[in-house]
């Protein structure tokens, strides 16, 4: 994640006048009429943006997230993981009786590998095709039937690929796991029995 605090060159406790002055600075340099990047100049915007917008900061600061600020790919894996923290948040046991994000952990694995499955299913069909189509003799006019089949691979390779981006979509929500730990409460019973 982009940070806005660091992009402007301020505390996470600056006031709005700090901001400003900051990014005021900063502004000099990074304008493209300055001889700035168009792309940094944005970047510098838009965190200067979310910094003035106390409801936009607040979101930033509890969450760590704002979507115009984030990297595409953090984007996906947020995505994936908003769809498992949802299912944590409706889970019925009580707080602290369970990991979630040990759950979250297994839900993505369990995904990663059923998608390489699904991976290793798809080729194992294009490569039967692919034997159609060296056996086929071809007419002298129009191939209906190879065109048939090249048109059925073609659309398990973009498949594949659809299905490789999930895995590194995916693998990309687990990353952002990293460094998180959740205290569970043993049961009493439990401990009892433990002494």
């Amino acid at each position: 994640m982009i940070d806005p605090y660091d992009i402007i060159g301020v505390a996470r406790d600056a006031n709005t006048a700090s901001i400003k002055a900051a990014y005021r600075r900063r502004a000099k340099t990074a304008h493209p009429d300055s001889g700035g990047d168009v792309e940094t100049f944005a970047r510098l915007k838009a965190a200067y943006e979310l910094l003035l917008d106390p409801v936009r900061r607040k979101v930033y600061d509890d969450t760590g997230y704002d979507p115009e600020l984030a990297d595409t790919k953090d984007l996906k894996g947020l995505m994936v993981l908003e769809k498992l923290i949802n299912e944590v948040i409706l889970d019925e046991r009580e707080p602290g009786s369970f990991d979630p994000i040990a759950t979250i952990r297994r839900k993505l694995t369990n995904e990663i590998v059923n998608a390489r499955f699904h991976i290793m299913e798809m080729e194992r069909h294009r490569a039967r095709i692919r034997n159609h189509m060296d056996r086929v003799g071809k007419r002298p006019s129009a191939d209906v039937f190879g065109s048939m089949l090249r048109a059925r691979s073609d659309a398990i390779a973009d498949a594949i690929e659809k299905a490789e981006a999930q895995i590194k979509d995916i693998e990309q929500a687990y990353g952002m796991l990293d460094g998180y730990s959740y205290d569970v409460e043993v049961e009493i019973e439990t401990r009892n029995a433990a002494e």
